[in-house]
């Protein structure tokens, strides 16, 4: 076997394999693992509210650190300042007493619940109350939400969630008729928390 010709065996058995993996189907197992992959991810968010009665969304924007051990700082900066910190053990709102818990029952409290499970890529925990219906590549990928259970069926028509290494898009259908919409920008992962988001993550 001459060396230009192991040379081009290598070559198409590299080829061989690449096509090979390009053609696994992608599934939520491999979604799962790679949203909760990075151990820290920050970022800045858009959060558009469309209501039936405005003819303009309402518009606020923020940053958000997900911890993939401890739970979502969503720190909200214009149009008002409203820290949040959403936890598996519940979601608290800082005040002047520092953090208060937010009444577990609310809608408002539903929707950042979801957003814990669906920026951490817990499936599992998605797959218990909707029918999960995932396309794309690890590159690009939609997920769209289809509730099962009564209770959120009168909330929501559906949610569809885009991303690549991380979620970049959430978009909530409301059954009434109002959206809305999240992007989130710049999203950069680390290895570890500041610790200034440690102890807020800890309290």
């Amino acid at each position: 076997m001459t060396p230009l010709f192991k040379k081009w065996l290598a070559a198409a058995v590299l080829l061989l394999v690449t096509t090979i993996a390009m053609a696994q189907p992608f599934d939520l197992p491999q979604l799962a693992g790679q949203l909760s992959g990075p151990a820290v991810v920050r970022g800045d968010f858009i959060q558009e509210k469309h209501l039936r009665a405005l003819p303009q969304p309402l518009t606020s924007h923020g940053q958000f650190t997900l911890s993939r051990d401890h739970g979502l700082l969503w720190l909200l900066q214009q149009p008002i300042r409203q820290d949040y910190r959403i936890t598996p053990q519940g979601i608290a709102r800082r005040g002047e007493q520092g953090w208060q818990a937010v009444d577990p029952q609310g809608g408002s409290a539903r929707q950042n619940q979801l957003f814990l499970a669906v920026l951490s890529g817990d499936t599992q925990a998605l797959q218990r109350d909707f029918d999960l219906q995932l396309k794309g590549n690890p590159d690009a990928w939609r997920l769209q939400l289809t509730p099962r259970g009564a209770l959120l069926k009168q909330i929501f028509a559906d949610i569809e969630i885009q991303g690549g290494e991380t979620v970049t898009r959430i978009e909530l259908h409301e059954t009434q008729g109002d959206r809305t919409l999240i992007r989130l920008l710049d999203s950069q992962t680390d290895v570890a928390l500041t610790a200034s988001e440690q102890r807020d993550l800890a309290d």
